[in-house]
């Protein structure tokens, strides 16, 4: 009798310890289904995280600047940006046209694998404000598709108008398709190249507007780049500034 008497309770603290280790189990289970509903709902979307306004200038309380290089179609100076950035252990942002990553695959995948940025920059490289809202969302998709074909990776969430040819009509219409616009506060002037401009004049247009936030636009289509930017760098980290990136170079940024 004693030992059917120490069998039952055996068998009901059995049950008991199961029922509350089941018990704990639902209960901090629910806890943490609990918190990451919390954090889902209050979770800003993508597309909230940019801003219709346009970018033009990075954080202007630090000393340093942001370097972006436009490619639309030609590839003069691709290589060589790459190689002094990587010298100077700087990140370098670029705006793509989908003509430019489709021509130039094994370029576009080195860049995005040393840890540089590519954002949107068009398909065709047209004037976006002579084109209908439809025609403009179309130019960002195909290079949005492009991008991720050729390297896995998307152009969200900026874009540089070609030509800087943008209104109102154009930001929204890049807002709806989740881009922000980035311009330049100084524009290096080397596309101007077939127009007689000299390396030393672009390196001066640099080097006599350093400021911090400065966001330089530069060209991969022309050679005065690959030429003189190891000697920019150079003189520009002298006057005390980094190069970073636009991700990095526009926190705490007004214009974000």
């Amino acid at each position: 009798m004693d030992s059917n008497i120490r069998l039952v309770i055996s068998n009901e603290a059995r049950l008991g310890i199961f029922l509350v280790v089941i018990f704990f189990l639902v209960y901090v289970g629910g806890r943490l289904l609990l918190k990451g509903v919390a954090l889902l709902e209050s979770a800003e979307p993508a597309d909230q995280m940019i801003s219709i306004k346009e970018i033009n200038r990075g954080n202007l309380y630090e000393r340093q600047v942001i370097f972006t290089f436009d490619g639309g179609s030609a590839d003069q100076s691709g290589e060589k940006i790459l190689a002094v950035l990587a010298k100077h252990g700087a990140k370098g942002t670029f705006f793509l046209t989908g003509r430019f990553i489709d021509s130039n695959q094994d370029l576009v995948r080195k860049i995005i694998y040393s840890g540089h940025e590519v954002f949107n920059h068009t398909y065709n490289h047209p004037h976006l404000i002579q084109l209908s809202e439809e025609e403009i969302a179309t130019e960002f998709r195909k290079t949005e598709l492009s991008l991720n074909i050729v390297a896995g990776v998307s152009t969200k969430p900026f874009f540089r108008p070609p030509y800087g040819d943008r209104d109102d009509r154009v930001l929204r219409a890049a807002f709806k398709e989740g881009y922000q616009s980035v311009y330049w506060t100084v524009d290096a002037g080397d596309w101007e190249e077939s127009l007689g401009i000299s390396a030393e004049e672009v390196k001066a247009r640099i080097l006599n507007n350093v400021a911090p936030g400065n966001i330089y636009l530069m060209h991969l289509g022309d050679k005065i780049t690959g030429e003189i930017l190891d000697d920019v760098l150079t003189a520009i980290e002298i006057k005390g500034y980094r190069v970073v990136s636009l991700g990095e170079g526009i926190i705490y940024s007004n214009d974000q």
